[in-house]
């Protein structure tokens, strides 16, 4: 196989396009290096091209390595034809090269070995031939022992001519199995006609797999969060499920692989009659137990893919979520028996002030509570507070709308923000390395208030798998899932740049080419020398080495630096073109900012082309670097709509049907999005209920974060479900 012309076929791309990649990839450069500093070579493809092409060029040698296996193998048992060795090379996935390699991987005993060691391997020989003028009961005799033709004992061991016939069929149905070619066959017929079916192990009982009790679907049709539902449903016990089909035309198509035209099937002296029979227990005994196990697994594999893929797209919405910056933000932890956990937190982050009020049942203290919070809020000018919407967020968040409504002057607003994960930080070493001064509870407080500051920043600290914005995600593949996820968090994080001298480790460990211990000792390096004040000076760093900089270091930031430069995304091997192009601007490399103008005007009189070829670069980094001088220190965030505040709060008993609200998309799934609009339990958004145009999926109109006007369509109070539409009343 010729990996790279098959990448070039597969992604519509050009050939050097693909050489390029593949070249930087095994240079062990980073995805976000080569998207970024290397679009000259690429074709400027984007990272997440780059990413599908990394992954399928990894299956692709892992394919072809297996192949040569299988070569080995078959080569080595001395069966390996040229016809073989054709197809096995051909084969474009791992399963058609495995299904070419069954009969010859070494099996466990199973009827067919039986038979075969009974020497009945010519007898099934002669029963596919099928010839008219054979009557294979007569030739079955010769192979039963004592045949009274020889008069002497035969070294076979079948005591009858049915034992001879049925090993024989044996040994047919085993081949039959085998023939990869009938498989794929097979496989193809399954997905386009069979049924998933799930029943009830308990009809009676009460479970959330009730929609599932007496389910059917085509499998060509089934949607992804259904299989994994019943996938669930079925560990958990309360599902039993299976595969229908019609075997009885699945046969069929065995039958006419095998049979001879005009051979008489219903003759029990004629071959075609064992032939049909050997077909009809192949099927049922092997091909579709093997087939039924691979369609249920494939299901899953494409249901956690397709999941896996939303949960991606649903992190990277929030990840890149714009900040709130430079706002004194008060963080509220809700519980009720332990009371509510405060942490203030300045615009940069840093903890100014920590307590805990207990405004909740059962201590129900309003008056202290208001009091301490007012305190807080007064003293050190707080003018956004974050919620924590967990345990008692909907008792906390009256009390603060209250609280906001008796503080007019103040222009206080609220904001809840999904505390999955805070736990799972606060309880970690990372939280007790980072405030050991502080208990757990407190923590998770800090973390809910920079969550609302700077999500990016904080929610690098936890396992993606753990911020609760994908469906399911316990039970997809463990390594697929961490590394779709770690790869948006790492994509996240470059985009937007790293302050060089206040990120944690944590965020330092997601930029290209820097892992957690060399992440640990740029803060070391910090910590005992002082804030970095240009970008050379991460050469000093222990263990940070020429390629690891040449990979990071145009995703870090210093603003204030000596150079300018360090506080853009221009890379230092592109310095002297970034100051040529300054020259020719007449502008000082320490006036960046004032030469915007400058630097529009010289791009339309001289032309992108003509210009890059004076600097000598690339077309792409040219652009990119006229893009970092006119914003430096940009951070893409900010272009993007401001989180929705609140000042007041409704609960489910407010709500009628027809209500107009404002809420933001929470959560993102394949049958609708959750909306929050103010009442402790956000709304379903059913894709039926998004937009008037037909959709596959609810990310094709609308993204986790958005801010979106919605009705409400129906409440459940005692339920507390509540269904909501996009689509503006009539």
């Amino acid at each position: 196989m010729d990996i790279q012309a098959q990448l070039t076929q597969e992604f519509h791309l050009r050939p050097t396009q693909v050489d390029s990649t593949v070249a930087l990839l095994d240079a062990g450069n980073t995805i976000p290096f080569i998207a970024r500093y290397r679009k000259e070579a690429t074709g400027s493809l984007d990272d997440q091209v780059l990413r599908d092409l990394s992954d399928r060029l990894t299956y692709l040698r892992s394919l072809q390595k297996r192949q040569k296996e299988i070569l080995t193998s078959i080569e080595e048992q001395g069966k390996l034809t040229p016809e073989l060795l054709t197809a096995i090379e051909g084969a474009t996935t791992l399963a058609e090269a495995e299904d070419l390699y069954r009969p010859y991987r070494p099996k466990r005993k199973t009827r067919a070995s039986a038979a075969r060691e009974k020497g009945l391997e010519p007898l099934a020989v002669l029963l596919l031939a099928q010839q008219d003028n054979i009557d294979v009961v007569q030739e079955a005799a010769a192979f039963v022992e004592g045949d009274a033709d020889t008069g002497d004992a035969s070294p076979v061991k079948c005591t009858s001519i049915e034992e001879a016939l049925q090993g024989a069929m044996d040994i047919l149905a085993e081949d039959f199995s085998d023939d990869a070619a009938l498989r794929k066959h097979l496989r193809q017929f399954l997905l386009r006609t069979a049924r998933l079916t799930a029943k009830a192990t308990d009809p009676e009982a009460e479970t959330v797999y009730t929609m599932y009790y007496d389910f059917a679907e085509p499998v060509a049709r089934i949607a992804p969060h259904r299989v994994l539902a019943i996938d669930r449903g079925e560990r958990e016990e309360a599902l039993k499920v299976s595969v229908q089909i019609e075997a009885a035309a699945a046969i069929a198509l065995m039958k006419e692989t095998y049979l001879i035209s005009g051979g008489d099937e219903t003759l029990t002296s004629h071959g075609s009659h064992y032939v049909a029979r050997a077909c009809e227990d192949s099927f049922a005994r092997l091909m579709f137990p093997s087939l039924e196990r691979e369609l249920r697994a494939t299901l899953t594999q494409n249901a956690a893919a397709a999941a896996i893929t939303v949960f991606a797209k649903n992190l990277r919405q929030l990840l890149m979520q714009p900040p709130v910056k430079d706002t004194v933000v008060l963080g509220l932890d809700p519980a009720f028996r332990t009371g509510c956990k405060i942490a203030v937190v300045d615009g940069t982050g840093k903890v100014l002030d920590t307590t805990v009020i207990y405004p909740t049942p059962p201590q129900n203290k309003v008056t202290e509570a208001t009091v301490t919070l007012t305190g807080l809020i007064r003293k050190h000018k707080v003018s956004a507070i974050a919620i924590g919407n967990g345990t008692a967020s909907r008792e906390s968040e009256a009390f603060v709308a209250r609280l906001i409504q008796e503080l007019p002057d103040t222009q206080l607003a609220y904001m809840i923000v999904n505390e999955a994960g805070a736990s799972v930080y606060s309880a970690s070493k990372l939280a007790a390395a980072e405030f050991p001064q502080f208990d757990v509870s407190i923590r998770s407080a800090v973390s809910i208030a920079r969550r609302m500051q700077d999500p990016l920043a904080e929610l690098v600290k936890i396992n993606p798998k753990s911020i609760g914005v994908g469906q399911y995600q316990h039970d997809m593949p463990k390594t697929q899932l961490e590394e779709a996820l770690d790869g948006v968090v790492e994509s996240c994080v470059n985009s937007v740049g790293v302050d060089l001298n206040t990120a944690s480790h944590a965020l330092l460990r997601r930029v290209a080419g820097i892992n957690e211990s060399v992440a640990k000792n740029i803060v070391a390096y910090r910590e005992e020398n002082g804030v970095f004040t240009n970008r050379r000076q991460l050469l000093k760093v222990n263990k940070l080495g020429p390629k690891a900089f040449e990979q990071c270091v145009g995703f870090l930031r210093i603003p204030g630096g000596d150079n300018p430069l360090d506080n853009t995304g221009v890379h230092p091997e592109s310095y002297g073109a970034a100051e040529n192009l300054l020259k020719e601007c007449g502008i000082l490399t320490t006036k960046i900012a004032q030469g915007v103008q400058n630097l529009k005007e010289l791009t339309q009189q001289q032309g992108l082309r003509t210009l890059a070829q004076k600097l000598n670069i690339g077309e792409p980094t040219l652009k990119d670097i006229i893009a970092d001088l006119q914003k430096p220190g940009r951070d893409p965030r900010d272009e993007l709509p401001k989180p929705l505040l609140r000042t007041d709060v409704l609960s489910i008993a407010d709500l009628k049907v027809g209500m107009e609200l404002t809420g933001t998309v929470r959560n993102a799934v394949d049958f609708g999005v959750f909306v929050d609009i103010g009442v402790h339990e956000d709304g379903l958004v059913h894709i039926s209920q998004i937009c008037e145009r037909y959709i596959k999926h609810p990310l094709e109109a609308v993204k986790v974060g958005d801010v979106v006007t919605v009705w409400v369509l129906g409440v459940e109070e005692k339920r507390n479900r509540i269904s909501l539409t996009m689509k503006k009343p009539a």
